[in-house]
């Protein structure tokens, strides 16, 4: 296999591998092994996901997305900001620019390392679900940023133990067939909240989650407890800012804007996921 150049991002401590894949150097069809080695940690390079860009008819490019453990993944918030950050870097589009998605098509605007994007329109909002788990009736709300998310308002959200909770959520009946990504946000004032999310594909907690902390906004707001923009701090201690207006019983206008910073750039090996 020849070696395969790459870039290494992170936004808000989630990290990804962004690999230009216009020349069609991979087959995104048949990734799912590939993808599984190269993000493992120690092992490989390591990353929450890897995301490749390919040509589009319609927009600058089209990305595909893979999650740490192979599977495809419609959105992500963070990455698309590393993504967006890439392509103004390696010339392949310009700030002002739009992308495919398997959510849709995603808009972005560059400023050096503060990207801000125009989320797709957030879907099947459902406020107060009852979700049994381990006896108790837990209430919790739902949005699609793109991708599903399960959110639960506690006191503070230091003392929830995410990874318990969060599996438990993830693959919780209520939420099935597709699963769903949980966070657990505590509201600091009308302006700030804090979130911690378990992210269904990295199944473990993540240092920050783009879509995720769009849901908690969100349903913050439509539950009266905070007004747009709004500042989410991240389990990494990062932040990042959320802006919407609501239209009717949901949202239109929903930019997630945050910091994406390049780790290194080289070249993944055979080796790389010969093990």
């Amino acid at each position: 296999m020849a070696r395969i150049p790459f870039v290494k991002m992170t936004g808000c401590g989630n990290d990804f591998i962004i690999i230009d894949n216009r020349k069609r150097i991979l087959e995104a069809d048949k990734l799912g092994d590939f993808v599984r080695k190269v993000c493992a940690p120690k092992l490989s390079a390591g990353a929450d996901g890897l995301v490749l860009i390919e040509p589009s008819e319609k927009v600058n490019f089209r990305w595909r997305f893979f999650n740490s453990d192979g599977s495809v993944g419609e959105m992500c918030g963070n990455a698309a900001r590393c993504v967006a950050r890439f392509a103004v870097l390696k010339g392949i589009a310009p700030p002002k620019m739009a992308f495919e998605t398997l959510a849709g098509i995603i808009e972005a605007d560059v400023a050096g390392r503060q990207i801000k994007v125009l989320m797709v329109p957030p879907t099947g909002l459902r406020l107060g679900l009852d979700v049994p788990i381990d006896g108790q009736a837990l209430q919790m709300h739902f949005v699609n940023t793109g991708v599903p998310h399960a959110v639960r308002f506690v006191e503070d959200a230091a003392s929830v133990s995410v990874k318990d909770l969060g599996k438990k959520v993830r693959f919780h009946s209520q939420f099935q067939p597709a699963g769903t990504n949980a966070d657990f946000v505590q509201v600091v004032d009308r302006k700030h909240i804090k979130c911690r999310t378990y992210e269904r594909g990295v199944e473990d907690e993540t240092l920050a989650c783009g879509t995720g902390a769009v849901a908690s906004a969100l349903i913050a707001g439509k539950k009266g407890f905070v007004d747009s923009p709004v500042e989410v701090q991240t389990s990494g201690g990062e932040i990042l800012k959320i802006y919407f207006q609501p239209k009717g019983e949901g949202f239109e206008r929903v930019f997630l804007e945050g910091d994406a910073r390049v780790v290194y750039e080289g070249e993944l090996w055979e080796e790389a996921t010969d093990y």
